[in-house]
């Protein structure tokens, strides 16, 4: 199954098919307002300002399957992802992303792009990957998501080109976007 053959929901309860972003370069993100890593918000919104005019968009899922770091209705994180970080890329409804109900959508994006661990030698990756042994070891389990603002770059073919986890930090993502771009 392609990428393109998902439809999903925006933040707004309109039906969107992947099928309009073919021929992008493509970053799906789960993200959640109530996190430590809610700050990638920034980054996320200047990744995208620079390269929206050459192709590239970025898909913001909200996700309250992370300790509930996303409590709001959808309305209430959209306000808050444009008043807090002036957000302009679209946004869908919050949306399940790992376990027996995952959208689709991500089920077919960590079969392609695997989890291979955390950078445990940079402190946020060794301390995520810490509190998940700690607390929800059956997270770090197989391949799906197993945090807020993990990132899947997507070339313009809808081919999953690499996984970002959480503690990657998107301007990180750069050399890779251009590459694709």
């Amino acid at each position: 199954m392609s990428i393109y053959s998902y439809e999903l929901e925006s933040i707004k309860g309109e039906q969107i098919s992947m099928e309009q972003y073919k021929g992008k370069v493509l970053i799906v993100v789960n993200t959640a307002s109530k996190c430590g890593f809610t700050p990638q918000y920034t980054d996320l919104q200047k990744l995208y300002d620079q390269y929206k005019d050459q192709g590239l968009e970025i898909l913001g899922f909200p996700s309250n399957q992370f300790g509930e770091q996303e409590p709001g209705a959808n309305s209430d994180v959209q306000s808050f992802c444009q008043l807090n970080y002036g957000v302009s890329f679209p946004l869908f409804a919050k949306t399940d992303v790992r376990d027996e109900t995952a959208h689709p959508l991500f089920k077919h994006l960590t079969e392609a792009a695997p989890f291979n661990g955390f950078e445990v030698s940079d402190p946020s990756g060794k301390m995520l990957n810490a509190f998940l042994q700690e607390k929800l070891p059956h997270y770090l389990e197989g391949n799906s998501v197993k945090w807020n603002f993990t990132k899947f770059l997507i070339d313009r073919e809808g081919n999953v080109v690499k996984r970002f986890e959480s503690t990657d930090e998107p301007l990180d993502m750069k050399a890779d976007i251009e590459q694709l771009l």
